[in-house]
């Protein structure tokens, strides 16, 4: 009456490691062009939160520029945004470092 039923047709032969190649390509190509360099900017972004010291000039994230007055213990910086104006503000907001100062000679 009917045709006979269909059959599913044998897997071309290849292994099942085969059929992984490409994704494991897609997670290496996406390691090396995003999750690599952001992890370096991290952590130069560490290195320059570490090293900030008192006279630096620098920007936070949300735009103000000032002179670093006072680093506190607590992850805490203190910088003078006017004459006068002193703000507290948390290191990891620093954006970035204007000009450096360099430290005092020992004696």
């Amino acid at each position: 009456m009917f045709a006979t039923p269909a059959y599913a047709q044998a897997a071309g032969g290849g292994s099942a490691f085969a059929s992984f190649i490409p994704l494991i390509l897609i997670f290496a190509i996406m390691y090396f062009l995003l999750i690599r360099p952001q992890q370096k900017k991290v952590k130069e972004h560490q290195k320059m939160v570490e090293a900030l010291r008192r006279g630096d000039q620098v920007v936070t994230q949300g735009g103000l520029i000032g002179k670093v007055t006072k680093v506190k213990e607590d992850n805490e910086i203190e910088v003078e945004i006017a004459t006068g104006v002193k703000a507290r503000v948390v290191r990891s907001t620093v954006a970035q470092v204007l000009s450096k100062t360099e430290p005092a000679e020992e004696k």
